[in-house]
């Protein structure tokens, strides 16, 4: 395991729990969208057939003329549980690599980023078929391009099972880079539920608004009345997994998606993991209980919190800065 100290915030910044929320909060979203205004102008939206007649929604941005690169590279980000294609750590990254002559695919998740109408079944977080589908649409409309991935937390979580399917799927991807991605759902589930009220909050905000959007897109499919009425994150997903997903019981869901024992024994695909021992949502003690492939490497910072590593309040952070470097390695 690769310990890096390169990441030093300033004291200021250095607490877990600051960096775990900045990277969101919304007061920065002006500015982050200014910043990453290039990107966004760039991007027109895309829809992929990830087969079984499940649609995927995201937003595609060629590099400027000047900056483009060859071979042509193409990155695919993938942002976490309830956030977007437009988050601001997506959209950070995003202009990073638009502006070192990368394309990037933002790509949103089922019942991300507005697409509740897109698919009439409900999100889940072992649906990776539809995103093993959606990364063998791209290498068919481009099939020109050297694909990467990267992800974080949930959405580094899914790129590793790409990554590890991706030799069955016939999928050509040159380098995967995961922040923080979620380990053994079970240990993040119950850290959440023992981490500050702010996470719980937030994240039952967010989920109990996606649901309502769904429900209003499909209103003869779904009455969400006595799954919002759910009181915690546990009671939600247990509830949530008994009545809209084939699992048997809340574990049998949480192991579907995890990453632990021999997941990512079968990953190809030179791969790092990156995150931080201070890391309050997934903890960095899981590490010990993933298959090491050669291909993989794994990068342990002392501090970055969640999916942070903001060393400076503007410009990009120093995750961004190490993905780019990473994938110029591919």
């Amino acid at each position: 395991m690769d310990e890096l100290n390169s990441f030093r915030p300033p004291a200021w910044l250095a607490n877990a729990h600051l960096q775990s929320v900045l990277p969101s909060l919304p007061i920065r979203r002006a500015a982050a969208e200014r910043r990453a205004h290039e990107v966004i102008a760039a991007s027109r939206r895309l829809i992929l057939d990830c087969g079984d007649g499940v649609r995927l929604m995201g937003w595609y941005a060629d590099p400027p003329a000047a900056t483009a690169i060859e071979p042509r590279r193409l990155t695919v980000l993938l942002h976490g549980w309830e956030g977007s294609s437009d988050s601001l750590y997506v959209l950070s990254i995003a202009q990073l690599l638009h502006q070192r002559g990368f394309a990037v695919l933002r790509l949103n998740l089922r019942d991300h980023g507005g697409t509740h109408a897109l698919n009439e079944g409900l999100f889940h977080s072992c649906r990776i078929a539809e995103i093993v589908g959606a990364v063998g649409r791209l290498q068919v409309l481009f099939p020109a391009a050297q694909l990467s991935l990267a992800g974080f937390s949930l959405g580094g979580n899914f790129m590793l099972r790409v990554g590890a399917r991706a030799p069955g799927a016939g999928l050509r991807i040159a380098r995967i880079v995961a922040v923080c991605p979620v380990i053994d759902p079970a240990t993040t589930l119950a850290a959440l539920e023992s981490a500050p009220a702010m996470y719980r909050r937030y994240f039952l905000f967010k989920w109990r608004r996606s649901l309502r959007a769904k429900q209003a897109a499909w209103p003869s499919t779904y009455d969400f009345s006595e799954l919002l009425r759910e009181p915690s994150m546990t009671s939600m997903t247990g509830r949530m997994v008994l009545r809209y997903t084939d699992f048997p019981d809340l574990a049998s869901y949480l192991r579907g998606y995890s990453i632990t024992g021999d997941v990512l024994a079968a990953l190809r695909v030179p791969t790092r993991i990156v995150t931080s021992r201070d890391d309050p949502i997934v903890l960095a003690r899981d590490l010990e209980r993933i298959a090491r492939p050669s291909s993989l490497e794994l990068t342990l910072t002392a501090r970055g919190g969640h999916c942070g590593y903001m060393d400076a309040l503007r410009g990009p952070s120093w995750i961004d800065r190490l993905i780019v470097e990473d994938l110029l390695r591919a």
